[in-house]
């Protein structure tokens, strides 16, 4: 603690206290009910100055209750560069907008193609079509069928007619495959983080 820069706060905060207690005592009011109300403001101010001092801790969990809510957790665009924080179940999560609609995505590098799963297909109106392809999954074989996704944007940076497989077969979990990645001019991993650059 710095005290030539904490000594004026100190001392603003004993004359405050001193002028409340000296108010409540010129009321003549009994002694115990004077302890109780000087130290209920004592805590206020206390609790205030807590808050003030803690504001930009404050701000940041808040920040973190948004991004939990919105999907947005650990994603974070500065500039041009997407840059994706390696979340507690060790995956990369983006939330994407495909034809106006929020979807989150695990992006993942292993997958050849972009996967949907179908009730997030009907939500987005994604219409798989064409007979069903078998593909190799993590889970074993799963029938899929291709698709199209006419707009999947990520802030200023728009893919269109992006090619997608969806299946009722996948769960609740959508995957952005290599064939993402590739309309990328770079991404990498540093770290915990993951960096794309449209």
């Amino acid at each position: 603690m710095n005290i030539m820069e904490d000594g004026p706060s100190l001392i603003w905060g004993v004359v405050c206290i001193l002028l409340l207690v000296s108010s409540l005592a010129a009321r003549r009011l009994p002694l115990g009910y004077v302890a109780k109300a000087g130290l209920a403001w004592i805590a206020i101010f206390a609790a205030l100055f807590a808050i003030f001092s803690f504001r930009f801790e404050f701000i940041g969990i808040w920040e973190r209750v948004k991004a939990d809510i919105s999907g947005t957790a650990g994603q974070s665009i500065s500039g041009e560069a997407i840059q994706l924080r390696r979340q507690d179940d060790g995956h990369y999560w983006l939330l994407v907008d495909i034809n106006g609609k929020p979807v989150r995505f695990m992006v993942d590098s292993g997958a050849t193609m972009t996967a949907i799963n179908a009730n997030t297909a009907r939500e987005v109106g994604v219409e798989a079509n064409g007979y069903p392809i078998i593909l190799n999954t993590a889970n074993g074989r799963v029938a899929a069928k291709r698709a199209n996704v006419d707009l999947l944007s990520i802030g200023s940076h728009m893919i269109e007619n992006h090619p997608v497989v969806v299946s009722d077969r996948f769960g609740d979990v959508n995957l952005l495959g290599m064939n993402f990645l590739n309309n990328m001019q770079s991404w990498r991993v540093e770290g915990n983080m993951m960096v794309l650059q449209p």
